[in-house]
C-alpha cells in the first residue's frame, strides 16, 4: 500500500467509497466525477503505477472484474455501450496514479465526447510506425 495514494486508502477503507464489486485482487467503485451515469473505476488492490508496472495477476484479475461489470451497465442501466478505458501518464488524462481502468456506459445521447476524433492517417506513416513497432 502506498500511504499517499487515494486509490491504496480506499482500497484500505480509510476513505470511503460507493464499492459495487470485489475479487481477492481487484475492487470496483463508483467514479465521483462520472463521465456518464454509472461510470466505474476498477483497481487492483496492490499498488502500481499504471499497467506498465501491474503484476501480470493483477492486471488479468482487474480485467476479468472491468469485464463482467461491462455486462452489468449494459444490462442493469441499459447503456448502449461501453468504453473501458486506462490512462497512461498525465499526458494521458492520468490524475491517480495507481492502475485503474474506467468502465464508462455509454449512451445514445450522452454528451460524453473524447478528444480523439478518428481521421484518416497517412498510409505510408501507418506502415512505418508498423515497423518500427514489429
Amino acid at each position: 500500500m502506498n500511504e499517499n495514494c487515494l486509490f491504496c486508502r480506499i482500497v484500505a477503507g480509510t476513505i470511503p467509497s460507493q464499492q459495487v464489486a470485489s475479487t481477492d485482487q481487484a475492487l470496483a467503485f463508483m467514479d465521483i466525477n462520472p463521465a456518464t451515469r454509472g461510470h466505474l473505476l476498477v483497481v487492483p488492490r496492490t499498488h502500481s503505477t499504471d499497467l506498465r508496472e501491474a503484476d501480470p495477476e493483477d492486471l488479468i484479475a482487474t480485467t476479468m472484474l472491468a469485464q463482467s461489470l461491462v455486462s452489468r451497465v449494459i444490462d442493469r442501466l441499459d447503456a448502449d455501450g461501453a468504453n473501458v478505458l486506462s490512462c497512461i501518464g498525465a499526458a494521458a488524462w492520468q490524475s491517480v496514479f495507481h492502475t485503474h481502468l474506467h468502465v464508462i456506459p455509454r449512451y445514445k445521447d450522452d454528451p460524453l465526447q473524447l478528444p480523439w476524433q478518428p481521421a484518416p492517417g497517412d498510409p505510408d506513416a501507418i506502415t512505418a510506425t508498423a515497423a518500427i513497432l514489429s
